[in-house]
């Protein structure tokens, strides 16, 4: 038997993941998780480190983020221009308050990514909003993880001309 797994363009095609945060209980750092894993492929069968085969995410509601404990207050993010005395630092609430929920995503969600050269390509999939409005609605393929794929007008058609006997 091959060891040889096809590599055909569906299996290659991108599903777009729809997050809401604001309906979703878990913590930033789960869900940076979950987002990292969808955006790098590693849910499909044919996932491999040196290919870009991942999804795109698209998060709706950051500004509803969670974090446990104190880290809304206690966590520092810094910057640095290689200057001397240039470093900066800012709070969690305070980088909420200036760039909002969907910047602190995305930094959390690039220091689950590797760090090669497939990260960028990869942090360019993943779509954050504040609100609930995005453009991306007639994108979207599974919610929440659970695949709606059958609602697409194509697929049910396919469906219907299968479930018809051929004359």
């Amino acid at each position: 038997m091959s060891q040889f797994t096809g590599q055909t363009r569906l299996a290659y095609s991108r599903t777009w993941h729809s997050l809401n945060l604001s309906t979703d209980s878990r913590p930033l750092g789960r869900l940076a998780t979950a987002i990292a894993i969808a955006l790098m492929g590693k849910h499909k069968p044919i996932y491999d480190p040196s290919t870009d085969c991942g999804d795109y995410v698209v998060a709706v509601g950051c500004n509803d983020l969670r974090v446990t404990g104190k880290k809304r207050a206690q966590k520092m993010y810094y910057s640095h221009t290689t200057r001397p005395g240039s470093l900066k630092s800012m709070s969690l609430e305070r980088m909420m308050g200036k760039w909002g929920g969907g910047e602190v995503l995305r930094r959390a969600v690039r220091g689950m990514l590797p760090k090669n050269r497939l990260r960028d390509d990869r942090m360019a999939r993943l779509k954050c909003f504040e609100g609930q409005a995005h453009p991306y609605k007639e994108n979207i393929v599974r919610l929440g993880g659970k695949a709606s794929m059958a609602q697409i007008p194509e697929v049910k058609a396919a469906f219907a001309q299968q479930a018809s006997p051929a004359q």
